[in-house]
């Protein structure tokens, strides 16, 4: 199954909604990021990502 990446928060799914925040997803993505403990990760703070699980960077 195809990896679709949410509109909004970037968090990356197989579904067509964002399990997360409900948003539609799109197959046009790059990048990918996974972040495992967002509570001492610069990385997740600078990019405003609260929960673990993989994202895009960009999302089209």
């Amino acid at each position: 199954m195809a990896m679709k990446a949410c509109t909004s928060c970037k968090r990356i799914s197989t579904k067509e909604r964002c399990p997360v925040c409900n948003n539609p997803t799109s197959s046009n993505w790059s990048g990918f990021l996974v972040i495992i403990d967002p509570d001492n990760s610069d990385i997740a703070k600078e990019l405003h990502i609260e929960l673990p699980g993989e994202y895009a960077l960009r999302v089209r």
